[in-house]
């Protein structure tokens, strides 16, 4: 009988054509997926006066897609680990293109913000599917380095937005915006040759001649003979995959990285919000206030990068934790004001540090949890973040209501940061890797297919 360990044939290849492929595609839809989150706000003045809409009707629209998503994270990443992942990610593109490309045609704020629900829900199911997907196939000490690669490109797509904003609005109105995000349906032929279901999935179903066809990509110097009994695959837990999350020793671990994630994006979009209001309430112009900004995304993007490595090298847990500490720290040195040059560079480490750890600690969650829970758990957790993400903007407008002064308002920004670094120490880190467990499973079969 021909053995194969599935699991060791894919973590011991070197990167081929099918990681890049399957890389490249999963960056170009993040790219849009925060295409359509940044575009609103890119419009929103346009939309304003054109609705006369007060501030409050604005905002409620511009949180009713943070809602979809919430709800799309946990339908999809549940349904992803139930029905397959390629379904799911191809329905939840066609479904955010197609629902974004709609609010174009919206002639009121009631149907642009149905189609925004409709939006987010798509988006929603996109990250956690992508994200498991590329834990399932990198090699061995890639996974992260990966991670940290797509999340980048949400950056990408924000700046993709306000270039396409600045050149579309002014020439042909404010609905072009929007129906450049029909693009990524066009494409989808392409990448379906790169999305495929997990391998313990396709083992389930019986696929064999799917099985063999993607192990050869993965790994062309791999034999796979016509009778090969597969191995090294988690059997999916009975009942729920939600309840599934709680057993085995998973509750404490599940519980804390949701307290984490929601802490994280709650002192992310609450920082993002508020400050260049900040600044400018430090002494700042507003031309000056912006470039905080742009530092913190930039510094997002290289401390994504840095940080996905240096996980990949000594543990996603050992660098998530020091690095919200220090986000803490730099967050309570800018309240103490300083000249711009030291500010910048506060700023930067604290974009590092915050969007930074948080992008790579999706790789975190990929990693604590079997592959056949892992879009579960990957939607649960980003659904409990965009909680954090909705009371953000709210928490920062409280502190400025409340008048404390700068020290205070980025004193009580970096509390977040301390919690979500307690959080992540307290997940208990199983003793062995995915791969060494995986070797302990039984062999499966794969009846062929007639």
């Amino acid at each position: 009988m021909n053995t194969i360990n599935v699991q060791r044939v894919i973590g011991e290849t070197r990167l081929t054509r099918f990681h890049v492929g399957m890389l490249f595609w999963a960056c170009f839809i993040i790219t849009f997926d925060m295409y359509d989150l940044v575009m609103y706000g890119s419009v929103l003045p346009v939309l304003i006066k054109q609705w006369h809409m007060t501030p409050v009707e604005a905002g409620a629209i511009g949180s009713y897609g943070f809602f979809g998503m919430m709800v799309g994270a946990v339908l999809f990443g549940i349904l992803a680990d139930r029905f397959g992942r390629t379904r799911i990610l191809v329905a939840s593109v066609i479904l955010f293109s197609v629902a974004t490309a709609l609010c174009g045609f919206a002639g009121d704020p009631v149907t642009f913000s149905v189609f925004r629900v409709l939006a987010g829900l798509g988006i929603g199911g996109i990250l956690p599917t992508v994200i498991a997907m590329l834990s399932d196939y990198a090699p061995q000490g890639r996974a992260n380095t990966f991670v940290a690669i797509v999340m980048c490109f949400f950056h990408v797509g924000g700046i993709l937005a306000a270039i396409v904003a600045m050149n579309f609005i002014p020439a042909f109105g404010w609905q072009s915006v929007y129906w450049v995000a029909i693009l990524p349906v066009f494409f989808l032929p392409f990448m379906v040759k790169y999305f495929v279901d997990s391998p313990a999935m396709l083992v389930r179903r019986g696929r064999s001649e799917a099985v063999r066809s993607v192990l050869a990509k993965v790994s062309p110097s791999a034999s796979v003979p016509a009778d090969a009994v597969f191995e090294g695959l988690a059997v999916p837990a009975p009942g729920s995959p939600v309840g599934a999350l709680f057993t085995k020793g998973r509750a404490l671990g599940t519980v804390m990285i949701w307290i984490a994630f929601f802490m994280c994006l709650l002192m992310i979009n609450g920082l993002t919000v508020w400050l260049p209001n900040l600044m400018v309430q430090a002494g700042f112009p507003l031309g000056s206030s912006l470039t905080f900004v742009i530092v913190q995304n930039l510094g997002a993007i290289v401390g994504t990068l840095v940080l996905g490595r240096l996980a990949d090298r000594r543990g996603v847990k050992k660098v998530l934790v020091p690095m919200y500490v220090i986000a803490a720290i730099a967050l309570t040195l800018l309240g103490l004001g300083g000249n711009m040059a030291i500010l910048l560079v506060l700023v930067g480490i604290t974009g590092a540090c915050t969007m930074g750890a948080q992008n790579i600690s999706y790789a975190f969650v990929a990693e604590h949890y079997p592959s056949s829970m892992r879009s579960t758990a990957i939607g649960l957790a980003s659904a409990v973040g965009r909680l954090g993400a909705i009371v953000g903007p709210t928490f920062g407008g409280v502190l400025v209501m409340l008048n404390l002064g700068l020290e205070m308002n980025f004193l009580f920004f970096a509390v977040p940061g301390v919690i979500a670094a307690i959080a992540f120490l307290f997940v208990p880190l199983a003793r062995r890797t995915p791969a060494a467990a995986a070797l302990t499973e039984p062999a499966v079969p794969v009846e062929r297919q007639p």
